[in-house]
């Protein structure tokens, strides 16, 4: 490696294209070629960092890793776009992000991904509340229990009420009236 410095301005260089020079002062020589070398052959990686960071989705963050991982996945999309600009779709980079972020929500609506209670450990009370009032999917239906089964929620009042219905999903025994709709509706019982 080659590092180059010189007192008149703050610029330095590091190159490892050139054999090194001798030891001692160097005249401007060095420095024009190595700048010349620099404007030659650099122009694309400042015109590609330069693209990723129009649309970056990188955050300030403190953790060097966080920043690292955001920028590589910019300079992936944006990889991905200039290969399909090159195979002639007619696309802009602001268009081609906007597809790619709805291709992605899309995938995600489609997935019939359900991670088991083991994979997901134990849930907070509050995650808890968040499943149960989960109503994008609205799959949470009054069902027949075989037995009778205690309500949840009146068991929550301190009532001790049994009930044969139950939450299809959440599959906890609920009244049919009020209870089923508070459950599914007020975070606290």
């Amino acid at each position: 490696m080659t590092a180059l410095a010189w007192k008149d301005r703050r610029d330095n260089f590091l190159a490892n294209m050139d054999p090194p020079p001798e030891e001692g002062n160097f005249c401007d020589d060095s420095k024009q070629a190595n700048v010349a070398w620099y404007n030659q052959h650099m122009g694309y990686v400042d015109i590609s960092d330069q693209m990723a960071n129009s649309y970056s989705m990188c955050q300030r963050t403190f953790k060097w890793i966080t920043e690292l991982i955001f920028h590589l996945l910019d300079l992936t999309v944006l990889n991905s776009w200039i290969l399909l600009s090159s195979c002639g779709a007619k696309c802009t980079h602001q268009d081609f992000r906007l597809l790619l972020v709805r291709n992605l929500i899309d995938e995600a609506g489609r997935s019939h991904y359900c991670p088991t209670l083991s994979m997901l450990g134990r849930l907070s009370a509050t995650a808890a509340n968040v499943m149960r009032l989960d109503s994008r999917h609205n799959q949470h239906w009054p069902a027949k229990h075989k037995n009778n089964i205690r309500c949840h929620v009146c068991s929550e009042r301190g009532h001790q009420k049994t009930t044969i219905y139950k939450c299809a999903k959440c599959d906890v025994g609920l009244c049919v009236v009020p209870c089923f709709t508070n459950y599914h509706t007020k975070t606290n019982l």
